[in-house]
């Protein structure tokens, strides 16, 4: 991958910014293993939606300092709760402004503008909490993986079920051999719920006047060009859409195979393949089925991992029927148990590890007569005192990290969720590219696809260049 701007390109024209990136760094290594009772100074990017509570639960453990949003409605919310914060539309003039004020930043935007500030705010020497999908392509997800850990900054990816004891204890538990070496695992989500094929397959062949309240082309930020269309992008369903959303793989990926990939230690895989509906140039495809493989990892062997999503003749698409057949209609304690149109299973050799949730936070063993001596409900003995199953829990942790000075505390850090994201925004490469792809994931490219390789980084609008 070549770079397609110098840095001064990716810090934009402005000298404020330069300035902050050279000295920033150092201003922020003084401020790592920060005293306990020190108050940290947040800023809030995209503050409506999912934002709203990341900004409001960052705000329990520090001074919320700027708000940056494209929507001067939702803005305003937030500025009614915390009046001396600095208030922008542009995210690139709140780091020129007030950059050298802040301690960390939150990012909760639409997923293409995921890495542009959290870029801009690990180069600065700034902490990072950054919305799942971690980034928009597998380039972006690689370089800030990279850059993180250059830096030296504390960051975590907002996948909520990273901080629930029951994650963790399934973690523990597959590592520990209980179902044997596993060598399949299936994951499905009942997404999409926003509009893409095949009711939409086309961009509308209309504009509408923009709302006085919006900021488009902050919004747009490094997306190709297009008009603003009432309801069709702002402020959900761009989802959907390839230039601004990662589809249902990007959106639930890093919820309902987290568990499992962290459980089997996966790391690069060495291909993906995917069957799908029919591709169109502007929308995610209404089902799709990735099979990504892995290579044998120390004393675990090689491993398929299965991705399902949307529906395919008004079903929803799901692992194999011998499969699902395995999970009985109740548990051995009298509860019900559902199948759930959201799971995952991790299928060993001496057993199943079930999990009808979106995080994998709940889980039976399968046949459960083969597992009577183990519970699932047994705290992991490496649970973190701030791991409360939830959005709090993951902030706090965060915030743990950023105090203590040491950015492996947090559970879901760039180093894991970057390796993560990447990985399952492969499966949108490969069901774009319609071929199965051989992956060198250390030097980050296709090998059997070159002319596949410019999904990998895809160009941006200019201006809003990213580069190494």
């Amino acid at each position: 991958m070549s770079d397609t701007v110098n840095r001064r390109g990716f810090l934009g024209a402005s000298g404020a910014g330069l300035g902050y990136f050279f000295t920033a760094p150092a201003l922020s290594a003084a401020r790592m293993g920060r005293k306990p009772n020190e108050t940290l100074h947040f800023a809030g990017i995209g503050v409506g939606g999912k934002g709203s509570s990341d900004i409001d639960q960052t705000a329990n453990l520090g001074e919320i300092i700027a708000i940056c949003d494209i929507d001067d409605t939702r803005l305003a919310e937030k500025a009614s709760k915390w009046p001396s914060a600095k208030k922008f539309n542009d995210f690139r003039k709140l780091f020129d402004e007030v950059g050298q004020h802040i301690d960390a930043v939150v990012v909760s935007t639409p997923d293409h503008t995921h890495a542009w500030p959290s870029l801009r705010a690990i180069r600065m020497g700034k902490h990072v909490y950054t919305q799942k999908p971690l980034a928009h392509s597998v380039f972006e997800a690689r370089l800030l993986r990279e850059e993180a850990k250059k830096y030296k900054v504390c960051t975590q990816m907002g996948n909520q079920g990273s901080a629930h004891p029951g994650l963790r204890r399934a973690v523990e538990l597959i590592q520990s051999g209980v179902i044997g070496p596993v060598r399949e695992v299936h994951s499905w989500t009942n997404r999409p719920v926003w509009p893409q094929a095949p009711k939409i397959i086309a961009r509308p062949d209309k504009a509408d006047p923009v709302p006085n309240s919006v900021h488009w082309y902050e919004f747009l930020a490094g997306a190709p060009d297009r008009p603003y269309v009432d309801g069709v992008y702002h402020s959900f369903n761009w989802r959907g859409w390839w230039d601004f959303g990662t589809g249902a793989i990007g959106d639930m990926a890093c919820h309902t195979a987290n568990m499992p990939f962290r459980a089997l230690k996966l790391e690069y895989p060495t291909g993906v393949v995917a069957e799908s509906g029919l591709v169109n140039p502007e929308t995610y495809p209404e089902w799709a089925h990735v099979t990504i493989d892995f290579p044998a990892r120390g004393d675990m062997p090689a491993a398929k991992v299965h991705w399902y999503e949307g529906r395919k003749d008004g079903k929803l698409v799901l692992p194999p029927e011998e499969l699902l057949a395995k999970v009985p209609k109740t548990r051995k304690d009298g509860d019900k148990m559902e199948l759930s149109d959201s799971g995952c299973m991790l299928v060993g050799d001496k057993g199943i590890l079930f999990s009808p949730n979106d995080y994998g936070a709940d889980f039976v063993l399968l046949p459960e007569a083969d597992f009577k001596q183990v519970t699932n409900r047994t705290q992991p003995e490496r649970l973190p005192k701030n791991a409360d199953g939830g959005d709090q829990g993951m902030k706090n942790e965060w915030v743990e990290a950023i105090k203590a000075g040491k950015p492996e505390l947090a559970y879901s850090n760039f180093d894991i969720a970057g390796l993560l994201t990447e990985t399952f925004l492969l499966g949108n490469v490969a069901i774009k590219s319609g071929k199965r792809l051989e992956w060198d994931g250390p030097n980050c490219k296709i090998t059997n696809d070159v002319a596949a390789n410019h999904l990998i980084n895809p160009a941006y609008r200019k201006g809003w260049e990213i580069s190494r």
